[in-house]
């Protein structure tokens, strides 16, 4: 398969730095103050070489071969806006980071077009979404975590990792962190930590060996996708406790790799539990990365990708071996 050209935004950090380590080229736009969905590559993560900054002003003029979108607002107003006659015939996909936000079953995706996939990144958003004429696809969560990190669990404290909690209050859960927090150790980093009662915000590279030392990683989004941070903390290690809403009920069993509920406060007995068996949490810990090498291993997400792209613009894909290969963090694909 020939190198594709794809263009998007930077909607979601942590989600472009993986989707960017697919082995094709990705251009995203940046405008003069680097705001909103056009702020480029951020400091903040070791953008790999293929992901290519473009003056918004210049888009049209981009030699391209396919369009994702990843927000209603790129869809229906900057696309049509920045884009020529030319590259709005071009294959287009819209990446659907969220569930719906108005009524849980009926809400209709902003897409309806036959000619325009719907890729959901968990089968909740899925279920969830009235996609209307639009082909549906879920490709899952892919992370990596750094080969020499693992869980240690030494802190008998618990690790939320939410941005911007005070901002996006119920929906991310601020009451229920405050109320777990009163009653048992948890630390909050993220952005807009100060206003929520956090202790700071970690570099994304820095995350992994940081959280590494909390005994569990406490979720406490009541509705969402399913958190890339969730992932991420499981790829290391981590036992998860959290709220069985949404797609965390497929993703966290009961008593092996952590805990979920919709009983805050059973939630809070589990987290006790956790702090006072650390030879529990060890157990558990093997249990989430096991999972999360099964199911977000980064070499299936690529994988995912690519094939999808492939079906998408007509280009062949060769599809790679399939067996525990794509499960080991050993599967190197533009440095993935």
């Amino acid at each position: 398969m020939r190198s594709l050209k794809i263009f998007t935004w930077h909607v979601h950090g942590s989600y472009l730095y993986y989707l960017a380590h697919i082995p094709h080229e990705i251009f995203i736009p940046v405008n003069r103050d680097r705001s909103g969905f056009c702020i480029g590559r951020t400091p903040s993560y070791p953008w790999p070489d293929n992901l290519k900054e473009v003056p918004l002003e210049s888009v049209r003029d981009l030699d391209i071969d396919c369009i994702l979108y990843q927000q209603a607002g790129n869809f229906r107003d900057e696309g049509p806006r920045i884009f020529s006659d030319r590259q709005l015939r071009l294959p287009q996909i819209f990446l659907e980071h969220d569930p719906p936000r108005e009524h849980p079953t009926d809400t209709k995706h902003p897409v309806d077009d036959p000619e325009i996939l719907i890729v959901h990144v968990t089968p909740f958003n899925r279920l969830m979404w009235d996609c209307g004429r639009s082909p549906t696809r879920v490709i899952e969560h892919g992370v990596k975590a750094p080969p020499d990190i693992s869980y240690r669990g030494n802190l008998e404290r618990g690790i939320v990792v939410v941005n911007n909690m005070q901002k996006r209050g119920r929906r991310l859960g601020l009451d229920i962190f405050q109320h777990a927090k009163s009653r048992v150790d948890l630390d909050l980093v993220g952005m807009g930590w100060k206003e929520a009662g956090g202790i700071g915000e970690i570099r994304h590279a820095d995350l992994f060996a940081y959280q590494s030392h909390y005994r569990f990683f406490f979720n406490p989004i009541r509705y969402t996708s399913l958190g890339l941070a969730v992932c991420e903390a499981m790829m290391i290690g981590m036992p998860i406790v959290g709220l069985a809403t949404t797609e965390m009920v497929t993703v966290v069993e009961n008593g092996r790799s952590g805990y979920i509920d919709t009983d805050v406060d059973r939630l809070v007995d589990a987290m006790r539990h956790l702090i006072q068996t650390p030879k529990e949490a060890e157990r558990m810990s093997r249990e989430a990365r096991q999972v999360a090498l099964e199911r977000f291993a980064l070499g299936r997400f690529i994988r995912d990708w690519c094939e999808t792209l492939a079906d998408v613009t007509g280009h062949s894909w060769a599809r790679q071996p399939t067996g525990q290969a794509l499960y080991e963090e050993k599967l190197e694909w533009q440095g993935a």
